[in-house]
């Protein structure tokens, strides 16, 4: 990732998002429960314009989310003609999202540290990295979180470099 990301707050009218720098939160506190989530909502776009949720199992690794996809999902063809996506936690009581474009992690090295990863994550799982297996890689173009104790307080917004 090239750079800190760039801190403010989210520009949702009507909900009484402060408008003070105190009380937001830190890319750390983000990344965290990035790393920590069990389960990511992935979301992309069908050609005919309709949306597409699935829960994947993922790994928070180098400033990116990595997933495996067979190639033949509905996410996988959706995020090929469009790579566009959004890919949220589970907890609603502690809000992270991160919208970004999905490629094709295909670097070797890369790739066995996503494994390793996966490995430690989930206990007995480790992809095998055969050529068949399509794993993407989404480094966030904008984030946003909260927490729901603190919400409008805590609502953050990240925007990072597109490099």
């Amino acid at each position: 990732m090239a750079g800190k990301p760039q801190r403010s707050r989210p520009g949702i009218k009507d909900y009484g998002i402060s408008t003070k720098l105190t009380g937001m939160l830190e890319w750390t506190w983000a990344e965290e429960r990035l790393v920590k989530s069990r389960n990511y909502w992935v979301c992309s776009t069908r050609p005919d314009g309709r949306p597409h949720a699935a829960p994947v199992w993922g790994v928070w690794l180098e400033g990116a989310l990595y997933f495996g996809s067979s190639p033949s999902s509905v996410k996988a063809r959706n995020l090929k003609a469009n790579p566009a996506v959004s890919a949220h936690l589970e907890s609603g009581d502690e809000a992270v999202m991160i919208e970004g474009r999905a490629v094709e992690a295909t670097d070797r090295a890369t790739l066995e540290r996503m494994a390793a990863a996966y490995g430690a994550k989930y206990p007995g799982f480790r992809p095998a990295l055969k050529p068949d297996e399509l794993f993407l890689m989404v480094r966030p173009i904008l984030a946003l979180a909260w927490t729901e104790t603190d919400y409008p307080n805590s609502a953050t917004r990240w925007a990072f470099d597109a490099a």
